[in-house]
């Protein structure tokens, strides 16, 4: 009788699902600048304040990500010339973190997309400086003893939907709309 209730217990757990907590998580990001004579590109990264993904029948259903905005880190740069680009993408050009200092992410879908090399397909809610938009991305997720793996496909957003409207004030100078992010985390 024990090993039929443990069995039940187990079984409930599963098919309802559970929670997992992000241990460890990647989030990079790209930004372009495309000018008469040539165009650039800054990238970095950004922390993940904290992170739970919720399981149904061993697969990923749902999560939430709070991003850490003031951690957001050009890594192309180094010296005076990265701590003037983190503190232009701080302030109320970019990102507003003394007002806005996290973003949300939460997964509100997952489901299988037929692309061998990205298999799944999960779409979310972005919330960034109090505005929330949808954002659909290719990802690779397994599931193994316990531990939930998650890499994403760079993806693109368009900066503008969430009121990140920094243009440029140099002449024949264009910051592209579209921001480039990759996600990668480990739960568990």
């Amino acid at each position: 009788m024990k090993k039929l209730a443990l069995a039940f217990v187990l079984l409930s757990a599963v098919v309802t699902g559970q929670t997992k907590k992000v241990i460890t998580s990647d989030v990079n990001w790209w930004g372009y600048k495309v000018a008469k004579t040539e165009s650039s590109s800054h990238y970095g990264d950004l922390k993940v304040k904290n992170g739970t993904v919720q399981m149904r029948n061993n697969q990923v259903a749902g999560g939430t990500f709070v991003l850490d905005m003031n951690s957001i880190n050009a890594t192309d740069l180094t010296g005076e010339y990265q701590q003037k680009l983190n503190g232009h993408l701080k302030n109320g050009d970019f990102f507003e973190v003394d007002k806005y200092p996290t973003a949300v992410f939460k997964i509100t879908n997952v489901k299988k997309s037929g692309n061998a090399a990205f298999p799944y397909a999960v779409t979310g809610t972005l919330n960034a400086k109090g505005k929330s938009n949808a954002v659909t991305f290719p990802a690779k997720i397994a599931v193994k003893n316990g531990v939930v793996t998650f890499a994403s496909d760079k993806f693109a957003i368009d900066r503008q939907k969430w009121d990140i409207a920094y243009q440029s004030s140099m002449k024949d100078v264009v910051i592209k709309d579209d921001i480039d992010l990759q996600i990668n985390f480990t739960a568990k």
